[in-house]
């Protein structure tokens, strides 16, 4: 029985894969959104990507390049066949990964933005000599000192796994590349400000996922 949802947008993606593809995008919202928000509890911008410089800079163009991947690709794919053809992994309709695939996505967006949100007024997208927050290291920070970034790479994982295509695989290896440069600056820059109390924290929390340690 075809589905009607599929019928009405004229795509060959199944519901599910497009229920996927709508959790990146209520993710990407709720996330511009909390950083408005954050913005105003700080009273200052806290969007500092415009000030990157060098291997920085690239990691900010790849975190925006695997997002617009990650969430285009299969839209293109989808709506012009001759395209899709020349990708071996694309693989439209409802496949086994498809309902574990969006399901992660899920997990991924509600734990990204849970993060986002516990960082309070703390929250920076990108790092400026003068612009840091108080350190937060309660509550998921207990368990990662990234969980913002560990939610966001299992939601494109999500999505890559729900709608399979090359550019989704790019769109995560990119996303992982990208956010391990940006905590490798981040954390340089708090041990320069926080001093011995991001040292404690680095010390007991896992940089990515996992029990605290001591």
């Amino acid at each position: 029985m075809p589905d009607p949802l599929n019928t009405s947008l004229n795509t060959p993606l199944s519901a599910v894969q497009i229920a996927a593809l709508l959790v990146l995008v209520l993710y990407l919202l709720a996330f511009f959104g909390g950083t408005a928000l954050a913005a105003r509890a700080a009273g200052r911008p806290v969007w500092l990507f415009g000030q990157a410089r060098g291997l920085d800079r690239l990691a900010v163009m790849s975190f925006r390049a695997s997002f617009a991947l990650g969430l285009l690709a299969p839209l293109i794919w989808a709506l012009v066949p001759g395209l899709a053809g020349l990708d071996p992994l694309w693989s439209p309709g409802l496949s086994g990964l498809a309902l574990p695939g969006v399901m992660l996505s899920v997990a991924g967006a509600m734990l990204g933005f849970a993060a986002q949100m516990a960082m309070g007024a703390s929250w920076r997208v990108g790092v400026s000599e003068g612009a840091v927050g108080a350190l937060v290291s309660g509550g998921l920070y207990t368990i990662s000192r990234n969980p913002t970034f560990v939610g966001q790479g299992a939601l494109l994982t999500g999505v890559a796994c729900a709608v399979p295509s090359l550019p989704g695989i790019l769109a995560v290896l990119l996303f992982f590349i990208a956010a391990s440069v940006q905590i490798r600056t981040e954390e340089a820059f708090l041990a320069r400000t926080h001093g011995a109390e991001f040292e404690a924290f680095a010390r007991r929390t896992p940089r990515w996922l996992g029990w605290p340690r001591g």
